[in-house]
């Protein structure tokens, strides 16, 4: 069943290797060491700690670049400043399924001599200038963690046009073997188990169903949404493929409430909405204490950091929680107009 979740994945993506494993965070860890990534690594601060812990956990030193605040993904002027002679790679992410800046990364990883990968873990199903994402890069990493618009319960992959680095991670997420006892490279137990890929097969079947509601919310929210002022939607662009699966919210300054705010009166009414990924990579441990003037070069992140809130989505969320949701937080803000 593994490999063939592997060779459907493969087909769908139109890449020539998909690398089945355990979870998100082990591909991360075994692209990474695959690659050969040594020294400094440039990431992104604005994303999910994991995209650093996979550098840190193998002594490498994540390097944070700043963002667009207009994508949330990678500047590519930020990262060049960035580089230094301890470089060896960048991993930009394809942070909400929207497309990181692939042209302008794969511009600065040439004219540098820096390897570049992306983690992909948002993007299963998102495309950039029409081609799946999952085809770019020395590879790209996917999770199909259970909170993915596609997921097998837990597990993830890495695919890659490379058949060579695709043959050492298959080496490395078996502990090195090549058949019964014969170990020719290091390794780990990155494994994914048959009853997760059984998963992925059936989510697979169901997969372009779960992105119609995905979408169908999206376009609900927009619309229920429309008019609470400071409260913005992103947009998913229209001539690319995306799950649809995160409803990101940015709340501006010319809203009369604190972001933090919101988010504490919907958790009192049990609607489980997050400030991912505040407070940002740099702030948490161990980076906090290793960088702590990594934000002066970041304040696109810090600023971001400060705005966004996801709301619930998926295909048990129908458009009555949707306006539940709208209106109290239409409550939340016109309260607070009221109340000045």
């Amino acid at each position: 069943m593994v490999q063939t979740l592997e060779q459907k994945i493969a087909d769908r993506l139109n890449v020539r290797h998909c690398v089945a494993m355990c979870n998100g965070t082990i591909a991360l860890e075994i692209a990474i060491r695959a690659l050969g990534l040594a020294g400094e690594v440039i990431v992104p601060s604005w994303t999910f700690v994991a995209t650093a812990h996979a550098l840190y956990w193998q002594g490498i030193t994540p390097v944070f670049a700043d963002i667009d605040p207009a994508t949330h993904n990678l500047d590519p002027v930020s990262v060049r400043k960035m580089i230094t002679p301890r470089t060896s790679g960048i991993i930009g992410v394809h942070l909400w399924g929207r497309a990181a800046p692939v042209d302008a990364l794969s511009e600065i990883a040439a004219e540098h001599g820096l390897k570049l990968m992306f983690d992909a873990a948002h993007a299963f199903g998102s495309s950039h200038r029409g081609h799946s994402i999952g085809r770019f890069g020395a590879c790209e990493v996917f999770s199909f963690h259970a909170t993915k618009a596609f997921n097998t319960m837990e597990g993830g992959a890495v695919t890659t046009n490379d058949d060579e680095l695709a043959e050492t991670m298959r080496l490395m997420r078996n502990f090195g073997f090549r058949g019964y006892d014969n170990v020719i490279h290091p390794g780990t137990n990155g494994k994914m188990i048959e009853v997760c890929a059984a998963m992925g097969l059936t989510n697979l079947d169901n997969f372009d169903a779960i992105v119609q509601g995905n979408m169908r919310n999206h376009a609900a929210y927009c619309r229920a949404l429309a008019g609470i002022p400071g409260i913005r939607v992103l947009d998913y662009d229209p001539a690319e493929s995306n799950s649809h699966h995160y409803i990101v919210l940015e709340v501006g300054p010319d809203c009369p409430v604190s972001r933090d705010a919101i988010i504490n009166a919907l958790h009192a009414e049990n609607i489980l909405a997050r400030k991912y990924f505040w407070p940002g990579s740099h702030q948490m441990q161990p980076y906090r204490d290793l960088f702590p003037h990594a934000g002066l070069m970041l304040p696109y992140t810090c600023a971001v950091a400060e705005q966004v809130v996801v709301l619930p989505n998926g295909i048990s969320i129908h458009s009555e929680q949707i306006d539940i949701i709208a209106s109290l937080m239409a409550f939340i803000v016109n309260s607070a107009i009221v109340g000045d």
